[in-house]
């Protein structure tokens, strides 16, 4: 039967508050009962004066504005205001009422250039909702995974001009200077002085990068073989449960395995309990396995194709002699040390004559004095060691669990929390949004499980007072 709506019924008054227009089963009903936003009054008391000037916004509806926006992954703050104007649940989360004028979309701008920027406030916010995540038993970090994904900058890429930037040298690099000195020192060479760009030559090291005229933090990102890009770098650590347990954000040009020791630290600081740690084949470098394992845990990595042209002998057809420290080849010549170079590979090299009229010549070395030269790390036999990880069968089953866990995580914030581009610019402020981003999507978690438990606990109760009374007496009447 076909129906009619009344549309006279919009101006029909009624009497009913906030609370009633609600639905119960609202996730922001959820939010506000499984955490109490008032520690957000003490983590800001110092940016705020006590005794003058006109009363502020309350900082919890200011922080609770943004942690709407990427919520519900709305594009901005100025769409986000106007959301809430009309959405009695983002009001009700606020505490407004229903004809409260909501703050201007400017106001939680001016607050963080004026306040929050720089003063660590999203660190501690994303802080306190991890340790209620811990504090509930909801993290499970015995093994994590860590990956990085990229967000597309603010920027046109056809604005950019290139510079000559300084090469900063690598965090291990005294580390690496020490280890490859007391190597060439036991075969007998001379140790290196750390001077010159590391290859010999005089003079500080540079190279030339196109920079963003627009937002000079961003880096040109290669995304495959044709697209570029200005874009960030989000690098991320979660629990098998999908919990965010620390994140940093980069330029888009810098590499995954730059930014892995400073977080890795702060995570492993955090959650001494880890036992494993899962990455991709771009973090499979002699550093970051020398730091896992020399920290007592095990790094499960993927199999890396070696980089050698077709045609030609795999390096690991190339085996090392421990014993005699020295390299035989797939003809079963004998490739003997040469030297320890500045990037902390030695070098094996094998006899030009014999070379000469090797009938594999043609599948091993093209030099033009049939000279073959194989490189070994300094550190290579730590990933000796996460090859043997690898094949174990705790190796397997971790590293399996990388699309479930981490590549998730990266799909519901670029999907469902519009983390996949951003209209921040600046790394300070990028960093804000990640955060946020991260810590909205961990309160979720920790609001439907709390609720689940709810629902778990007051089953299991009644089953208890099932089995107690009524069966007990059913169990009565039949003897």
């Amino acid at each position: 039967m076909l129906t009619k709506g009344k549309h006279h019924d919009r101006n029909q008054p009624e009497i009913l508050s906030i609370e009633d227009v609600v639905p119960q089963d609202h996730i922001l009903r959820e939010i506000e009962k499984a955490i109490d936003f008032n520690f957000i009054y003490e983590a800001v008391s110092d940016l705020y004066s006590k005794d003058n000037g006109r009363p502020s916004v309350d900082p919890v509806v200011l922080i609770k504005i943004v942690m709407i926006k990427h919520l519900f992954g709305i594009r901005s703050i100025r769409q986000t205001v106007k959301e809430i104007e009309v959405n009695m649940a983002y009001r009700w989360f606020l505490g407004y009422g229903m004809r409260e004028q909501i703050p201007h979309f400017t106001t939680f701008g001016k607050n963080y250039e004026r306040r929050f920027a720089d003063s660590g406030i999203f660190e501690t916010i994303f802080g306190h909702i991890l340790e209620e995540a811990v504090r509930c038993g909801f993290v499970d970090a015995t093994a994590v995974f860590i990956d990085a994904t990229h967000i597309k900058a603010s920027a046109n890429k056809g604005k950019s001009k290139n510079e000559t930037v300084l090469l900063e040298p690598k965090q291990y690099h005294t580390e690496l200077m020490a280890e490859i000195n007391n190597d060439r020192t036991a075969h007998g060479k001379k140790p290196f002085d750390d001077n010159g760009d590391g290859n010999g030559n005089p003079g500080v090291p540079t190279k030339q990068i196109k920079v963003s005229t627009t937002d000079p933090d961003c880096g040109l990102f290669h995304k495959g073989e044709h697209e570029r890009m200005f874009a960030y770098t989000a690098h991320t650590v979660c629990d098998k449960y999908n919990f965010v347990l620390g994140c940093d954000v980069s330029a888009g040009n810098v590499h995954d395995s730059v930014m892995f020791g400073d977080l890795y630290h702060d995570v492993m600081v955090r959650f001494p309990e880890i036992k494993m740690a899962a990455m991709d084949s771009g973090y499979k470098t002699p550093w970051i396995m020398k730091q896992v394992f020399d920290g007592g845990r095990k790094a499960s990595v993927p199999y890396k194709r070696p980089m050698t042209k077709k045609g030609y002998y795999k390096k690991y057809e190339y085996v090392y002699d421990e014993y005699y420290d020295c390299i035989l080849c797939p003809e079963n010549q004998v490739l003997k040390y040469s030297t320890t170079n500045r990037d902390g590979y030695r070098e094996y090299k094998s006899d030009p004559k014999v070379c000469a009229d090797c009938p594999s010549q043609s599948m091993c070395t093209g030099s033009r004095n049939h000279q073959k030269v194989v490189t070994r790390h300094v550190w290579e036999h730590y990933m000796e060691l996460a090859e043997d990880v690898r094949y174990s069968p705790d190796g397997k089953a971790v590293y399996a669990k990388r699309r479930e866990t981490i590549e998730r995580v990266f799909a519901d914030a670029k999907e469902k929390h519009c983390m996949r581009y951003t209209h921040y610019r600046g790394l300070a402020k990028l960093k804000m949004q990640v955060l946020l981003t991260f810590a909205c999507m961990n309160l979720k978690k920790i609001a439907k499980w709390k609720r689940l438990n709810g629902f778990f606990y007051i089953a299991n109760l009644f089953q208890w007072v099932y089995y107690e009374f009524i069966g007990y007496r059913f169990s009565v009447s039949i003897n």
